[in-house]
């Protein structure tokens, strides 16, 4: 039983030496000559004598330092040394304020960086990631609850915005799982908030795929009047069927004229593998017109800004041209040319599927099929581009539209 009260914690004057008070089991109250008392823990660990530092008195009570005592008493119960395990404890709290949410953010953002993802890419996941960053961003990530990434999560769900913070949580997961996997988190708090916020309606990129309406937007791009290199990228989304962040940041260096190929290196594709587009004349042709238009600027860029040189134009530069045009971002986007090539060109029943596929880069997602689906198709994908080039020219000029029969 205790043999010290709060009242003689109190009470306990100093001298000219330390003064001990002992409570029992080891605990003792050191009352100092300067007057400060400690709360000291006497205990044998391997056949010698050591002292363990609890705390101070009154900032530790009584009481809280006979629990402490009871802790220690069970760690040397298993075996364990009170300091050593006091030492590890605080090496612990250490890691884990320098461990915060910002600097596993920018641990992972990094690691993109190492596996050459494209800088459109890390760009969207770093601005993702900004939505956290105030909230949670000092925090240390093994010490984060579910209920503080929803705190983040709510108010962009009330502003309307569910796709982003649908993409938010996603993001701040793969923060998680990237701290998981390098031993500074145990759990993903993002997992437990699956279905707490507003989920938002799945909306495909508008396209169109109608092929007199798709003659019709052929001719309005012709008809564009704004910087030329905008319509050019807009006559070569069309054509080509490319992503437009691939188009936008292509080089000069990427396009060989005479054996009429474009060849995309990995870093810059969405599935990270080098991927070959056949380019038809009419392509060619563009081509050749904006080279002497931007062909000869130092950075290299087919459809450099406006602002400058270094930088390419901006997806919202291809969509306002379209809004400007008349279109809607329901009826026509930059994107939506790859689904009308997809449509148009399946409809038709000349070509092969995986042809299809394959120039748009897609990955095959059955893994069985996917194994035996290696080749790259590329004599049929040059004769697809070749009719897509000319199917293009005959919807532009109004031509008969002659209607695909279902492929058998």
């Amino acid at each position: 039983m205790g043999q010290l009260s709060d009242r003689k914690c109190q009470t306990a004057k100093p001298g000219d030496k330390v003064v001990k008070l002992s409570d029992g089991n080891g605990l003792q109250l050191w009352v100092m000559p300067t007057g400060a008392k400690l709360w000291r823990l006497a205990y044998r660990y391997d056949a010698k004598q050591k002292l363990l530092a609890i705390g101070a008195y009154p900032t530790l009570s009584l009481a809280s330092a006979r629990g402490k005592r009871d802790d220690a008493r069970k760690l040397l119960a298993d075996g364990k040394d009170p300091n050593a395990q006091k030492k590890l404890d605080k090496a612990a709290r250490i890691t884990a304020n320098a461990n915060t949410f910002s600097a596993l953010a920018d641990d992972y953002l990094a690691k993109m960086k190492r596996s050459q993802r494209a800088e459109t890419t890390i760009s969207k996941v770093g601005w993702l990631l900004n939505h956290a960053r105030p909230s949670i961003g000092s925090r240390p990530i093994s010490e984060i609850e579910p209920v503080e990434v929803l705190a983040v999560l709510q108010p962009i769900e009330a502003a309307g915005k569910l796709e982003t913070a649908s993409r938010v949580r996603e993001t701040i997961g793969t923060v998680f799982r990237h701290a998981i996997q390098t031993a500074r988190a145990k759990a993903d708090p993002t997992q437990a908030l699956r279905g707490a916020i507003a989920t938002p309606k799945a909306k495909p990129r508008a396209a169109i795929t109608e092929p007199v309406a798709f003659g019709g937007l052929l001719r309005a791009i012709d008809g564009f009047v704004g910087q030329p290199t905008t319509k050019c990228a807009l006559q070569l989304a069309a054509l080509l069927a490319c992503r437009p962040g691939e188009l936008r940041h292509a080089a000069w260096v990427e396009f060989d004229m005479e054996g009429c190929v474009w060849s995309i290196p990995a870093e810059r594709m969405k599935m990270r593998r080098p991927h070959r587009v056949p380019l038809p004349t009419q392509a060619i042709a563009i081509l050749k017109a904006l080279h002497l238009i931007t062909g000869h600027r130092a950075a290299g860029l087919v459809l450099p800004g406006l602002r400058s040189a270094h930088r390419p134009i901006s997806e919202n530069t291809m969509n306002g041209a379209l809004r400007r045009l008349g279109y809607s971002q329901d009826e026509a986007t930059a994107h939506g040319f790859r689904s009308t090539f997809s449509t148009l060109a399946n409809e038709s029943g000349k070509w092969n599927p995986d042809a299809i596929e394959r120039h748009l880069a897609h990955i095959e997602s059955n893994d069985v099929r996917r194994a035996y689906a290696r080749g790259e198709h590329w004599e049929e994908r040059v004769q697809l581009m070749a009719w897509w080039a000319d199917y293009c020219d005959a919807l532009r000029l109004g031509g008969k539209v002659l209607r695909f029969k279902a492929a058998v």
